[in-house]
Formats: structure tokens, C-alpha cells, sequence
């Protein structure tokens, strides 16, 4: 008599209780229909409330966020620059000799 193989019990604690943990609604999807329900808890979403909050800044706030944002170029490109400065001494003084 061949052996039965059963199958693996389910367990108790995976069954969907109805929330929403990731709204997978994106637009471009082919499932995408545009709307939210609002009613559905767990969901939530900009388009739910009009999209997302405009900020306003003033003229000291963007010079501050221009000011970092340079900074950081800079630290980046510094950063590519003695990188790429010490592979060329490398090359120079120990591997081409």
C-alpha cells in the first residue's frame, strides 16, 4: 500500500482579517483603478487628501537647503577625486614599477 502524503495543516494565524498593508493601487499598473476607498481602514494615501502638502520656504530657508545641497556635491565629488587621485599615485609608484 503506497504511503499517503498529507498535506501541511494550515496554520490558524494566516487568514486575512481585511487591512490594507501596502496599497499595491499604483498608477501605471495594469490593475490601477484610480480610486481609494476611503472607508477601508488601513488605507491611506496623498490622493486621499488632494495630494501631497505644498511647503513654503523663505528666502534664508532656501539659500540654507541650497547651501547643503551644494555642500554635498561637493563632499561627493571630493570624495571621487582623492579616490581616483590615489589609484593614479597607486599606479604609479607600485604597480607600473
Amino acid at each position: 500500500m503506497p504511503r499517503k502524503e498529507g498535506k501541511k495543516k494550515r496554520r490558524d494565524d494566516e487568514f486575512d482579517d481585511g487591512r490594507t498593508i501596502a496599497n499595491m493601487n499604483v498608477d501605471g499598473m495594469p490593475w490601477y483603478n484610480g480610486k481609494i476607498d476611503k472607508n477601508k481602514p488601513g488605507v491611506e494615501s496623498d490622493s486621499v487628501n488632494g495630494g501631497p502638502e505644498k511647503i513654503t520656504l523663505t528666502k534664508k530657508e532656501e539659500r540654507a537647503l541650497l547651501r547643503g545641497v551644494v555642500l554635498a556635491a561637493l563632499l561627493a565629488g571630493g570624495v571621487f577625486f582623492v579616490v581616483f587621485a590615489a589609484f593614479v599615485l597607486f599606479c604609479i609608484y607600485v604597480w607600473f614599477r
